[in-house]
């Protein structure tokens, strides 16, 4: 069965130094943290946020053609898991016919949030918050507003974000 999350927030694992983005379920407090790419990362961050860039990103170039060949993004999927790598899809509709585009979560989640599609994974992906968790449930962090914000000053930013803010996924 699949259930709808959104994005809760994007941090640093301080262990390695990778991306993560956590999704919490919609309609309840379960949590799905999958590990993602700088790349990804700042463009989730720059959907959220509101700030352009003067030129599009891959994400936003995705967007042009759904859009540009008459389809409509209508859901994406966060399927499975295997060997530690999430799999995702795309469920693209033109007129009465619906396009499965296999792609990664984290460009999946990125171009889903400009076209204000849900996010749906599956319910066997989502784990419970530990019941002595002190941790709030939230929004993603806000960055400022900043039309010209560079790559180092966004990466400079999620990487203040504290692990302890992920609760059991204490990174």
């Amino acid at each position: 069965m699949m259930v709808e999350v959104v994005v809760s927030r994007i941090g640093v694992d301080a262990t390695n130094q990778s991306f993560v983005v956590i999704l919490r379920e919609k309609e309840g407090t379960r949590l799905l943290p999958i590990w993602i790419g700088q790349p990804e990362a700042e463009s989730i961050v720059m959907e959220m946020q509101s700030i352009k860039r003067a030129r599009p990103l891959t994400h936003d170039l995705c967007k042009s053609i759904i859009i540009g060949l008459g389809g409509t993004l209508r859901r994406v999927q966060i399927t499975r898991v295997e060997k530690n790598t999430y799999y995702a899809e795309l469920h693209i509709y033109r007129g009465d016919d619906i396009v499965r585009v296999d792609a990664r979560p984290s460009d999946s989640i990125a171009i889903a949030l400009r076209l204000a599609a849900p996010i749906f994974a599956s319910e066997q992906l989502l784990a419970s918050p530990d019941d002595d968790d002190d941790s709030q449930e939230g929004d993603a962090p806000r960055a400022e507003h900043h039309d010209d914000l560079s790559a180092e000053q966004l990466k400079r930013y999620l990487e203040t974000l504290r692990p302890e803010d992920f609760g059991k996924f204490n990174l």
